[in-house]
């Protein structure tokens, strides 16, 4: 049986920072991260909701830049997991990435 304090989820917020929002690039990325992840991982806004298995399930979303998001996360190491999945989220990721000066 399992305790209590192991039922209680992660819950974050998050603001999508990249500028061209989470396309195809990001998503996959996202997806590729949390993929075999034994837990639950549901990603929220005003457009719905979804877990992070599919990159169609993330476009769905639609996440503009400064699109506020919910991050709900349930399962092993869910703390560390939510973290990293507001991380990734509010990343400004440059394809192809910005040449160092």
């Amino acid at each position: 049986m399992r305790g209590f304090a192991e039922l209680i989820m992660q819950i974050r917020e998050a603001i999508i920072a990249n500028e061209q929002g989470i396309h195809c690039r990001p998503s996959a990325l996202i997806v590729k991260a949390f993929q075999g992840y034994p837990g639950k991982i549901r990603i929220s806004n005003g457009n719905g909701s979804c877990d992070v298995s599919s990159v169609m399930q993330l476009l769905s979303l639609e996440m503009h830049q400064n699109c506020p998001i919910k991050i709900e996360v349930m399962g092993e190491n869910e703390a560390a997991v939510a973290d990293r999945l507001v991380e990734m989220f509010q990343t400004h990721f440059d394809f192809p990435p910005a040449a160092e000066a």
